[in-house]
This record gives C-alpha cells, sequence and structure tokens, in this order.
C-alpha cells in the first residue's frame, strides 16, 4: 500500500517488477565480468614471461600482443553491425565468451610459442566479439534502472576481477607453481563465467525487451538509423582522451627505470589505480544519471593531472606522487569505463547499438594504440614533451565533450540530437 493507505496500480505493480528483474538481469552479468575478468586478466598478467618461456623473443612478444588487440577491436565492428541486423545478442555473447574464456586455461597445454600466441590472440578476438552484444543487453536494462547506475556497476565488477585474477596467479607462482599451472586454475573462473552466462540467457531470453517495455517510443522495435552528428563529436572527443591517456605497462616502465617504486611494489600501485577505478565507476556512473554527460567533463579534467604527477617526478621521494598520480589515473579509468558506454546508450536508438558500439569501441581502440606508440617514443626522447602530449591532446577533447553536454541538456532522452 501507498502512505494513503491505498493499494499500488496495476501500472505500479508492473513497473516495480520491470525494474526489479531489469536489476537482477545487470547482476547476473556482473557476476559474468568478474569472473571473465579474473580469467583473462590473470593470464595477461603472466602472457610475456610464458611466451619467452617458451622461447619467443621481445618482437614475438610485441607482435602477438599489438595483432591481439588490433583484431580485437576490428572484430567488434562486425560483430555490432550483426547483432543489429540479426538481434542475435546471447548467440553471439556466448560464442564470444566461450572463445575469450577457454583460450586462457588451453595456455597450459600449449607446447610452443606460436600455439600459445594462437591462443592469446583467440582471447582477445572472443573479447571483442562479446563486448557489443553485451553492451546493448545493459544498455536495455539501463533504460530501467539507469545507464549510469549500470555500467558504473559492470565497470565496478570487471576491476573486482581484474584485481583478484593476478592475485590468484601471484599466489600460484609464490607457492611454487608453475605456469603451467596457474593457466590451468583459470578454468574455473572461466568455466563460473560461461555457466552463468548460460543461466542469464535461459532466465532472461529477450533482454531487448527491457528498452521496449521501458519507452514508449519503442525505439527497441527501430530499424538501423544513421548516428546523429552528436555520436561523432562524442567519438571525436573520446578518440583525443584515448589517444593521451598512457597505459600502465608504459607506466610501470618508468617507475621501474626512473627508481620511482620497488619492482614489488608496482603492483600495489596497480591495486591502489584499479581501487579507484572501481569505486569512481560506481559514483561516477549515479552521478551520471543526475546531471548526464557533465560527469564525463569532469572526469576528464581531473584526470589531465595524472600525467605531471606519475611521470614529472623521479626517485623514491616521488612515490608519494606516483600514488596521487595514479589514482587520478583510475578515477579517469573509470569515467571511461561507466560513463563512456552510458553516453553511447543515451544517444542511439536501441537499434543501432551495436553498431555503435562496435564502431566506437573500434575508434577508441585505434586511438588507444596510437597514442600509447607515441608515448612510448616521446618517453624516450623527452619526458616533458610526453607530459605535454598527454595534458594537450587529453584537454582538446573537453570543448567537445561540453558540446555533447549541451546537448543533452536540450534533449534528456539522447536519442532526437541531430
Amino acid at each position: 500500500m501507498d502512505p494513503n493507505g491505498s493499494r499500488p496500480s496495476d501500472e505500479a505493480i508492473v513497473a516495480s517488477d520491470r525494474r526489479r528483474r531489469a536489476f537482477t538481469f545487470v547482476v547476473l552479468l556482473g557476476v559474468v565480468s568478474l569472473f571473465a575478468d579474473m580469467t583473462y586478466e590473470a593470464g595477461r598478467s603472466i602472457n610475456g614471461p610464458y611466451l619467452a618461456l617458451l622461447g619467443a623473443g621481445s618482437l614475438a612478444v610485441g607482435i602477438v600482443a599489438g595483432a591481439g588487440e588490433f583484431l580485437g577491436y576490428l572484430i567488434r565492428l562486425f560483430s555490432g553491425n550483426a547483432v543489429d541486423r540479426r538481434g542475435a545478442y546471447w548467440t553471439t555473447a556466448i560464442i564470444g565468451y566461450v572463445i575469450n574464456l577457454f583460450a586462457v586455461p588451453a595456455l597450459a597445454l600449449a607446447g610452443n610459442w606460436p600455439a600459445a600466441a594462437v591462443l592469446m590472440i583467440a582471447e582477445r578476438v572472443g573479447k571483442g566479439l562479446r563486448n557489443p552484444p553485451r553492451d546493448v543487453m545493459l544498455s536495455a536494462a539501463g533504460s530501467v534502472v539507469g545507464q549510469g547506475r549500470v555500467f558504473g556497476f559492470h565497470e565496478a565488477m570487471d576491476q573486482i576481477g581484474a584485481t583478484l585474477g593476478p592475485l590468484l596467479v601471484a599466489l600460484v607462482l609464490a607457492l611454487r607453481g608453475t605456469y603451467r599451472h596457474a593457466y590451468g586454475l583459470l578454468l574455473i573462473p572461466a568455466t563460473i563465467a560461461v555457466a552463468v552466462v548460460i543461466v542469464g540467457r535461459v532466465v532472461f531470453p529477450k533482454p531487448e525487451r527491457f528498452e521496449s517495455d521501458g519507452n514508449k517510443g519503442g525505439t527497441a522495435t527501430e530499424g538501423p538509423q544513421r548516428f546523429s552528428s552528436t555520436y561523432w563529436i562524442y567519438l571525436a572527443a573520446m578518440m583525443l582522451v584515448a589517444a593521451g591517456f598512457a597505459d600502465f605497462p608504459l607506466i610501470a616502465f618508468h617507475f621501474s627505470k626512473a627508481q620511482i617504486v620497488t619492482p614489488g611494489m608496482i603492483p600495489v600501485v596497480y591495486a591502489v589505480a584499479m581501487t579507484v577505478d572501481a569505486l569512481s565507476a560506481l559514483l561516477l556512473g549515479a552521478l551520471f544519471d543526475r546531471i548526464g554527460a557533465l560527469t564525463m567533463v569532469a572526469g576528464v579534467a581531473m584526470a589531465l593531472f595524472f600525467g605531471p604527477l606519475v611521470f614529472g617526478f623521479r626517485g623514491a621521494g616521488s612515490m608519494p606522487a606516483a600514488f596521487v598520480g595514479m589514482a587520478i589515473w583510475g578515477l579517469g579509468m573509470g569515467a571511461h569505463e561507466s560513463v563512456m558506454g552510458a553516453i553511447v546508450a543515451k544517444i542511439v536508438p536501441f537499434r543501432s547499438r551495436g553498431r555503435a558500439y562496435g564502431l566506437f569501441n573500434a575508434g577508441y581502440g585505434a586511438a588507444w594504440f596510437a597514442g600509447s606508440a607515441l608515448l612510448g617514443y616521446l618517453y624516450g626522447v623527452s619526458v616533458p614533451a610526453l607530459i605535454a602530449f598527454s595534458v594537450v591532446v587529453q584537454a582538446a577533447s573537453l570543448p567537445f565533450l561540453i558540446a555533447v553536454a549541451r546537448r543533452f541538456k536540450a534533449s534528456p532522452s539522447g536519442t532526437k540530437s541531430s
């Protein structure tokens, strides 16, 4: 009953049930992501040394890593387009999860480095295949629960898994286990993740109905549409952000070379960043549902300062600055991984979101790859130039993000922006 003692209407009951089911669906996919990230992030933490152990040189390691990332982002274009045309969200996602996750424990059976390389590349391709349909399904639930909350919660679960996985591998190695033992043990979280995603398919066979039920405009049944100018402005902005955002391997290289932290402390610094990432994803996701795209403006503006703090100091006395810089870096990552996907869901109709996520992720990944290569080059030439490039390129995204935020204000639904 409501406060006046009357019974809730049938419409209120239906809305409450829809919200409960949408929230359950988001939690279920969050559990999948926790165990999935636990699996492949654990594997990625030892892939380099494992390839070297099998006889691969540094060039081969670099090519394998680069090829995996490139193909993983490239296939998102095809995966996103396919799910928009066919609506096979679960089928595409499950195939992707199976390839993505079972390729990791299979590395325990690799007899030589080329075989291991194929499995490592397959893992990235599987992830690229399943990401667009997963994000589309999450966005459907987000139309009921709130896009920011949904993507923020999902990113938090990602980072919990991304922290637990490498710690599990470290424990295995500390107990004098081998790399093969570590990879083999990862069959457990991989199996759990795939089992839970299959349960999701059974319990929620048509997650796209969350969108059609929650939006009387019927965006879930419209055919693919051309993307609005808001989408392209937003993509350009986030490509600038990605190009100027340093990847952790370069940061870890700097910490070691500049003797800022000991090698044993580098994982601790990374864990601090991942903790901030998870917490900020939750907070920024909830804030997005209140103030819209201004959340991303604030996140990017605050993250500008990680470069000077992380790369601007040398020597052991700079450890406090390094921790603060990595915390800010983690905040930026939390904004990227939570608010970024939520904004796409707001500015693209449902039936075009597979293509939208696929193209967006491909563009973002390409800019990240190119920016990382340039930052690596600049590090060897001039650290001040690296810092300047990082700050200036990210700052250049702010006018574009502000323009997107203004369009949100003019059109709260986002889907009618021109």
